[in-house]
């Protein structure tokens, strides 16, 4: 028991230790090169060094995995955790054979060896993670917005449809069409088709153009700078032991709050002294 227990601490050691990670950012820098490199016209002798080279940074990656799974408390906390999960699966896909009727397939999770620098990176993983986050508030803005797609693209296709049908056929059309006016793709080309026989045609334009791509894009935005802010906030929390009643990180007015508290304490403890 005790040797293992050594080795399971040198594991720890390793997965720990800043050489190790960065080692595991230069193969996948050098993964990600190696997949571009493919897509050029190349001698044959540099393809055969590429297979040969993707060969060993597939082996590197599952003595990674090894590494990081011994390193842990077991199967059920190394799952408990969604990156361990999408790394697995990453690497899983990379040992799909690259020959046969499944050389597609396992090209295209070669090139999916390149998001595992996410999971390496602990800034890039706190972006991801506030935005998968901010999708359940975003889904009511998105829906708002439909709403608003709908409503105007039913309008456009009754006023405009016979001006240009290929634009403004039926609702969905419309639809595509706002999609392309809130994109700013040539708007104006649409707007003036139609103001050269509705002169005022431009408010329809400006109004929807004001919602989507001002108000609602805004609002998108707002709702992840929040959450994002909420994310780095309990990030250098728990990277500080900082903690409340509940396992909740503390916020940064709560540890004021606490440190005046001391402060006070201190304060009646040398009165008392004197």
């Amino acid at each position: 028991m005790s040797g293992i227990r050594t080795i399971q601490q040198r594991l720890i050691l390793i997965d720990q230790s800043k050489i190790f990670q960065w080692a595991v950012i230069a193969v996948i820098i050098v993964s990600a090169l190696s997949v571009g490199a493919k897509t050029h016209e190349i001698p044959s002798q540099a393809q055969t060094l590429l297979s040969w080279l993707d060969v060993a940074i597939t082996v590197f990656f599952l003595i990674e995995i090894l590494i990081r799974y011994m390193a842990g408390n077991g199967i059920r906390d190394f799952f408990s955790k969604g990156w361990n999960i999408f790394d697995c699966l990453i690497v899983i896909g990379s040992l799909i054979p690259a020959g046969g009727s499944g050389v597609l397939i396992a090209r295209l999770l070669r090139v999916f060896r390149v998001l595992r620098l996410v999971s390496m990176v602990p800034e890039l993983r706190l972006l991801i993670n506030a935005l998968l986050k901010s999708i359940p508030r975003m889904g009511y803005i998105v829906l708002l917005m439909f709403v608003i797609f709908y409503l105007y693209g039913a309008a456009g296709s009754i006023m405009f449809e016979n001006i240009n049908p290929i634009l403004w056929g039926d609702i969905s059309i419309s639809m595509l069409t706002l999609f392309r006016v809130a994109t700013f793709e040539d708007w104006t080309d649409v707007m003036y088709e139609t103001m050269a026989i509705y002169p005022l045609s431009w408010i329809f334009y400006l109004t929807f153009i004001f919602l989507t791509a001002f108000i609602f894009l805004n609002m998108m935005v707002g709702t992840i700078l929040d959450v994002m802010g909420k994310e780095e906030e309990a990030y250098r929390a728990i990277a500080h032991g900082e903690t409340v009643e509940g396992g909740e990180p503390a916020s940064r007015a709560q540890i004021e709050a606490l440190e005046r508290e001391i402060g006070e304490l201190k304060e009646l403890i040398l009165k008392q002294q004197r």
